[in-house]
């Protein structure tokens, strides 16, 4: 898939892109790192960059604070920009409940991000809410990460690398992160991927049954977390994950029944297929903002 853009000073400017709205990209739940700027723009830290993304005009995408080198090598993958969503979106458009997720979150991407702070970030998710997750995060990322400058007026910092993050002991993390009993899981996880005991790169080349299988036996990972560390950033899209809000929507709008979790997911893989995750996310999102299921 072609991509227009051009460069400009310290910044990438996307013509006619499609299925690009940053508020729908970094508000549906998949990423932590983000800031909402005041004049609307988000600028997020993702492997080991500052990026400020403003959405100009319908069609129009600015990328600031990058270069051309860095927008090839990182920001296409990140944002899957080569990935034509409007396929996606009419192979998902079988029914009215989709169109209407679609069309309220049709700007959503499912970001490329990087394993390891993918990992602990979404171990800090199990049973949290995502302001006190985003300040975990922060507060490791503060305190062990690579200092990589001012931008807006805010300090940033690049998220520790396993072996940076394999030396903190649980009872700092957790007097400093306030990650609660996840502390131990946080230093476990890391060590062991420290160690190789779980090599990222081999588990990229892993089949999705065999990875899931993997991640789950890493201290803090279950089925919910799993699934999102594989559809963010191992790029696994039939992985349908299941927390409260898709829970509640998938009763309400497909199941009308009260339904456990494991089913939920094979019968969201059963009806979605192999684009069972990019339904996750429009489901979530539309249905976490109008509070549907919510009792």
């Amino acid at each position: 898939m072609k991509i227009d853009y051009k460069v400009l000073d310290d910044k990438i400017i996307l013509n006619n892109v499609e299925s690009f709205n940053p508020e729908h990209i970094f508000e549906c739940g998949q990423a932590f790192r983000w800031y909402r700027e005041d004049d609307g723009s988000y600028t997020t830290i993702a492997y080991k960059k500052i990026l400020n993304v403003l959405l100009e005009d319908e069609n129009t995408v600015i990328l600031n604070n990058t270069n051309e080198e860095d927008f090839k090598n990182i920001w296409i993958d990140y944002f899957d920009l080569k990935r034509d969503y409007s396929i996606i979106k009419n192979k998902l458009k079988g029914d009215t409940t989709m169109e209407k997720a679609i069309d309220y979150g049709y700007g959503i991407r499912i970001l490329n991000q990087e394993p390891f702070e993918t990992m602990i970030s979404f171990i800090i998710s199990a049973n949290n809410q995502i302001p006190r997750i985003r300040k975990s995060i922060e507060k490791i990322s503060e305190n062990y990460g690579e200092y990589l400058g001012e931008y807006k007026g805010k300090n940033h910092y690049s998220f520790p690398n396993p072996s940076e993050l394999a030396k903190i002991k649980p009872e700092e993390l957790r007097e400093i992160a306030r990650v609660g009993f996840r502390d131990k899981r946080i230093y476990d996880t890391a060590n062991i991927v420290n160690n190789r005991e779980f090599n990222i790169e081999e588990a990229k080349n892993m089949d999705s049954i065999e990875l899931r299988k993997a991640l789950m036996e890493l201290p803090g990972i279950g089925p919910k977390v799993a699934d999102c560390i594989m559809l963010f950033s191992f790029k696994r899209s039939e992985t349908f994950p299941v927390d409260v809000w898709i829970k509640r929507v998938m009763e309400e709008l497909y199941l009308h029944e009260e339904t456990k979790q494991k089913e939920i997911g094979i019968k969201a893989r059963e009806i979605f297929g192999e684009y069972a995750g990019f339904a996750q996310q429009y489901l979530f999102y539309y249905g976490r903002e109008n509070s549907i299921g919510k009792k």
